[in-house]
């Protein structure tokens, strides 16, 4: 684990308080925080290949093929901004 493991949970947390802003709806806001970071690793992924030309565009999400940093900057984030949305979603009842 690493310093920017914990920048990318500071980063999902912003940006599902900024949606929760717009819609009050935290949800909302982790589903945008988890397709945003998907994205990133993936095209980090594709980089880290030499670009896309050598992977076929589901070769990219094998997260098994990820460096162990990699995998964190991806599940760190997922499991902070769902957590937030469950707690949300239970306090709201």
């Amino acid at each position: 684990m690493n310093i920017s493991n914990f920048e990318h949970v500071l980063y999902a947390l912003l940006i599902q308080a900024a949606v929760w802003l717009l819609t009050r709806n935290w949800g909302l806001g982790a589903m945008l925080v988890i397709g945003v970071f998907i994205g990133r690793e993936h095209a980090q992924r594709e980089y880290n290949v030499d670009g896309s030309s050598k992977l076929t565009p589901w070769e990219a999400f094998n997260v098994w093929d990820w460096s162990v940093d990699a995998q964190l900057d991806l599940a760190l984030p997922v499991v902070a901004v769902v957590l937030v949305a469950l707690v949300a979603s239970y306090r709201s009842r």
